[in-house]
C-alpha cells in the first residue's frame, strides 16, 4: 500500500481524535483516502467488541480528509453532515482499514461511499457519508469569504 499524501501539512492530522483511536492515513488523494486503526481495548464497547462510533469515526475521517482534498484549502473546509453505517462483522483485534471513494462531487458537498475491512480482507462495515464544503470566515469580518454568494 502507498504512503500517498496530497499536499498535506502533517500538523493537520495530528492530535486529535486520530491520534486517540491510533488511526494512520496511508493514502490521501482527492480521488481514493486510505486509513487504518487498530482494534485495541480503547476501541471496545463492554462486551469486549469493537464499538461501531469507532468504525464510523475511521469512515468519516476518510470522508472528510477525502473532501478537504476537493476542497480550496484557502477559502473552503470540509464538515460532515451525515453518515450512516452498517455493521456486518464483529472485531475484537486486528486491524481495520477503511477506503474511501467519492460517489458525487458536488460544487457544495460531496458524498462518499466507504468500505471497513479487517486484516482478512473482510467486510466490517459499509458507510456512506456527505461532507460539505463550507466556505472559511474572512479574518478580518468573521463573514464567509467574499466569494461564497450564500450569506
Amino acid at each position: 500500500m502507498s504512503d500517498e499524501r496530497h499536499d498535506i501539512d502533517p500538523a493537520l492530522l495530528a492530535g486529535g481524535i486520530h491520534d486517540t483511536l491510533g488511526i494512520t492515513f496511508r493514502e490521501c488523494t482527492p480521488d481514493r483516502v486510505v486509513a487504518t486503526m487498530p482494534v485495541t481495548p480503547q476501541v471496545h464497547q463492554p462486551f469486549g467488541l469493537l464499538h461501531g462510533g469507532a468504525s464510523v469515526v475511521l469512515a468519516e475521517s476518510a470522508a472528510s480528509l477525502g473532501t478537504w482534498l476537493n476542497c480550496d484549502p484557502a477559502t473552503e473546509r470540509a464538515v460532515g453532515l451525515e453518515i450512516n453505517a452498517n455493521h456486518v462483522r464483529a472485531k475484537r483485534d486486528g486491524t481495520l482499514t477503511a477506503e474511501a471513494v467519492p460517489l458525487h462531487r458536488g460544487r457544495t458537498t460531496m458524498v462518499w461511499d466507504i468500505r471497513v475491512r479487517d486484516e482478512h480482507e473482510r467486510l466490517v462495515c459499509v458507510a456512506r457519508c456527505t461532507v460539505a464544503r463550507v466556505a472559511v470566515p474572512h479574518p478580518t469580518s468573521g463573514r464567509p469569504d467574499s466569494r461564497d454568494t450564500s450569506a
